[in-house]
């Protein structure tokens, strides 16, 4: 049964990105889409979501509070987050992970480094 993966991001092209490397990988999910971390929280609080895409620069929510108004909903961090950013440097990773990120990726995606990353989350 396919996993339902919400993906979070400002930008059409990097959403499509991220789709593209979800089927390129071969995982077995329904994509949700996302425009900002508000309308990726509404989402979330649908239910029925095994795992998080999320860019961590948006407007509206940016990606790091949206994670923690999830975490809020997903206290025992049943659904895996990630957090895809262009900005990798340790403070930043740290700054997600305390939020509640499981993972952070780094742009731009390569395909070996998201499915090993993936992997674990969606099999």
């Amino acid at each position: 049964m396919p996993k339902n993966v919400l993906v979070v991001d400002d930008s059409a092209m990097m959403r499509r990105i991220v789709i593209e490397q979800l089927r390129a990988c071969e995982f077995d999910v329904n994509v949700i889409e996302a425009e900002d971390g508000r309308q990726g929280l509404e989402r979330f609080k649908l239910g029925d979501i095994a795992c998080v895409l999320s860019d961590w620069n948006m407007p509206t929510m940016d990606g790091l509070t949206m994670v923690r108004e999830m975490r809020k909903l997903d206290p025992h961090s049943r659904v895996s987050i990630v957090m895809i950013t262009t900005n990798g440097n340790a403070d930043n990773i740290m700054h997600a992970l305390h939020a509640g990120a499981d993972q952070h990726l780094a742009k731009p995606l390569t395909p070996a480094h998201f499915k090993a990353a993936l992997t674990a989350i969606l099999g």
